[in-house]
């Protein structure tokens, strides 16, 4: 409990960056890419996949669900697991579980095999991101670490852009298996690009899986999981139905709606980095920015989105605002456990990807019960408990602080 407490008042000495590290970010930016894009791959070939696997969407869509929660559950096991393994390493191990799982996917002949292929899938989904989270920052100067984070996470803003609606895209061209290969290829590349361009990167420190837990008796960790939880759960609940809330409340058809959708990614891709270059100086700042316009933006979208051209504005600053969420949660929590830089980042993917599928039951749960819209109502409550936790809760020192 003591070693777990001290990391976050005492850390210790930043160790020099590797030279030239920039290769390496950008290949840590693939690989966020590529494990969100496996993620949600199914989104978009639910019928065919169903069709295929012979189970209704309902039941295929269970693929996702899966993904996510294993995700959650192993990253915070997986830490103590890798040990004093070098990371880069441990990283292209990980990439190589998910290449298989993605291959499994692809190959799967019912719905059996899909679910264990998609449980590789989370496996490497969850490691990748743990361990990926916590090496921008020994790749690059002190200087230059918000840049880094954001550029790593800008991997997570351009698999909803483009990763997921080329896989759909794929998907309708050559068959719903054609897009689990190509995302098995894409991790081949990843794998590659780790290999050669990361630097030898020893484990900071092992943490076995009671210090991962103990963590979170730190104040600043607590706070910034828990405002976590609720921006993920609050925009999940809102974003799970966004499709029938626009063609509830603007009348817009299936191809606006896709048009809409990427008007909110590219606006999210913005929002990643500009959330970066101010989580690093003042982080709750920050957070209390992003949460205010996306409370703000999902209260308003019942009620001013009547107009395709309204709805157009309020998802492009729902996907500004939402866009920086992963960027500036990360890095409160990097800056919270300074010296356990790993094991709070499998916290932090647990409890994002819980929050994923939570939100998403409790989007459902409102829409079956009181109606679509309010949906809507639900995340912005939620997302105002993270402005209030945010506001109320200990906040970690900015890096500038720290150098």
């Amino acid at each position: 409990m003591t070693q777990a407490h001290s990391s976050s008042t005492a850390p210790a000495a930043r160790p020099a960056p590797a030279p030239n590290g920039w290769p390496g970010v950008v290949a840590l930016a693939l690989g966020t890419f590529t494990v969100v894009t496996s993620e949600m791959l199914p989104v978009g070939l639910l019928t065919p996949m169903g069709r295929s696997l012979g189970v209704p969407e309902g039941v295929a869509g269970l693929t996702l669900t899966i993904t996510g929660l294993v995700a959650a559950l192993s990253a915070p096991a997986l830490v103590p697991l890798l040990g004093r393994a070098d990371r880069r390493t441990a990283l292209c191990v990980l990439v190589a579980v998910l290449v298989v799982g993605n291959l499994g996917a692809a190959w799967a002949p019912d719905f059996g095999t899909m679910v264990v292929a998609r449980v590789l899938v989370g496996v490497g989904m969850g490691g990748v991101w743990a361990v990926a989270a916590g090496l921008a920052v020994r790749l690059v100067p002190a200087k230059s670490v918000g840049a880094a984070t954001s550029l790593v996470f800008s991997g997570i803003a351009v698999a909803s852009v483009l990763g997921v609606p080329a896989g759909t895209y794929l998907g309708d061209l050559a068959g719903w298996r054609a897009a689990f290969l190509a995302a098995a290829g894409l991790g081949a590349v990843v794998l590659v690009a780790a290999a050669l361009l990361l630097p030898r990167l020893p484990a900071e420190r092992a943490v076995p899986l009671g210090g991962v837990l103990r963590l979170t008796r730190d104040p600043r960790l607590r706070t910034g999981l828990l405002v976590v939880g609720f921006l993920v759960t609050g925009h999940f609940a809102a974003y799970t139905y966004v499709r029938p809330v626009l063609e509830d409340v603007s009348g817009v058809g299936a191809g606006t709606i896709g048009a809409l959708l990427l008007v909110y990614g590219v606006a999210g891709v913005a929002g990643n980095f500009l959330a970066g270059a101010g989580a690093a100086r003042t982080p709750r700042t920050t957070l209390l920015v992003i949460g205010t316009v996306l409370a703000l933006t999902l209260a308003a979208l019942p009620w001013l989105g009547g107009s395709p051209a309204l709805a157009a504005v309020l998802m492009a600053v729902w996907g500004l605002g939402y866009g920086g969420v992963s960027v500036a949660t990360q890095t409160w929590v990097l800056l919270a456990a300074p010296d356990a830089r790993e094991a709070a980042s499998s916290l932090f993917v647990a409890v994002f990807n819980g929050a994923i599928a939570l939100g998403a039951l409790a989007g459902g749960l409102v829409a079956d019960g009181i109606g679509v819209t309010a949906v809507m109502g639900t995340g912005a409550a939620l997302v105002a408990g993270a402005l209030v936790t945010t506001a109320v809760g200990r906040a970690p020192a900015p890096a500038s602080a720290r150098t």
